[in-house]
């Protein structure tokens, strides 16, 4: 890998998930039964940008626990889900198996698994990375380089990410971070247990009290980029952006107290205060 990949910070935040993951998962219910009676975590963004998934070859990149996963698969898609984590890919092997539906999961470090897919010649028709993905990357550069050399001629990678303006804030609307820092920001207390705190916007399915007061044991690092690094740095991959998208509201997750609620589990900026981009999104291509 890379020698400006800080490996050391991502062994230290693979741990935080680790922990993170089985608080999180704990409030979901029966997830297995969740998806056999034909439910899905996926949110119409993310469905818009990707386009037809039937009989696709696609890599969930940075795909947690695999929920998302598994509703792309119910969609026809062929995928395969990379994670860091080895609680979140042994979840979702577990509940692929449960749930009846065929998915892949491998898990390896993000820069790790792309340098070494390209080797081995694996090639995708769409590469997909969702929700709070981008801050744990610590060279964009590199990562865009390796999204390019795993898709196929014609084959598109698709984001739909948490907005850096909306980043800047801490729970209570404080400025807290700069909008962009090629600096790691270091959280002693780790990674925290945001399905708890979102109450049942995170949750598709049944929700259950699960883990209580969760204080991770690990702390955590991560990066604040600029979406115009974030699509600068795919540019110079090679990779022609389609689609660039911001939206006012969040789905599911609820990064500030009070936010107002939408149908759909969207969520906007408290009362009293003017909108904020939350979300974008953006689709890009490889050509020929």
């Amino acid at each position: 890998m890379p020698e400006s990949l800080r490996t050391d910070l991502h062994e230290a935040n693979r741990l935080s998930w680790n922990a993170a993951t089985v608080a999180h998962n704990s409030h979901k219910g029966d997830q297995a039964a969740f998806f056999r009676g034909g439910g899905s975590t996926l949110f119409p963004e993310e469905l818009e940008l990707l386009g037809p998934l039937a009989g696709r070859t696609l890599v969930h990149l940075q795909c947690n626990a695999g929920q998302d996963t598994l509703s792309l698969a119910r969609l026809g898609a062929v995928v395969t889900g990379v994670d860091i984590s080895d609680e979140a890919i042994d979840f979702a092997r577990r509940l692929s198996a449960e749930s009846g539906i065929p998915a892949a999961f491998e898990r390896a470090d993000v820069y790790a698994w792309l340098a070494e897919a390209a080797r081995g010649g694996r090639r995708f028709d769409l590469a997909f990375s969702s929700y709070g993905a981008v801050c744990w990357l610590t060279d964009l550069d590199a990562w865009a380089r390796g999204i390019a050399g795993i898709l196929a001629p014609g084959g598109r990678f698709v984001l739909v990410e948490f907005h850096p303006a909306a980043m800047m804030y801490d729970e209570d609307l404080r400025l807290r971070f700069p909008y962009s820092s090629r600096e790691p920001i270091e959280y002693v207390e780790g990674v925290g247990d945001y399905v708890a705190f979102s109450g049942d916007g995170l949750i598709a399915g049944e929700r259950t009290e699960g883990v209580k007061d969760f204080r991770n044991p690990h702390r955590s690092y991560d990066f604040q980029w600029g979406v115009a690094e974030v699509v600068q740095a795919l540019i110079g991959a090679g990779l022609r952006v389609e689609t660039l998208r911001e939206w006012p509201y969040s789905n599911g997750c609820t990064p500030f107290r009070g936010m107002r609620s939408e149908p759909g589990r969207r969520f906007r900026m408290p009362e009293g205060y003017p909108d904020l981009p939350l979300m974008f999104g953006v689709s890009v291509r490889r050509e020929g």
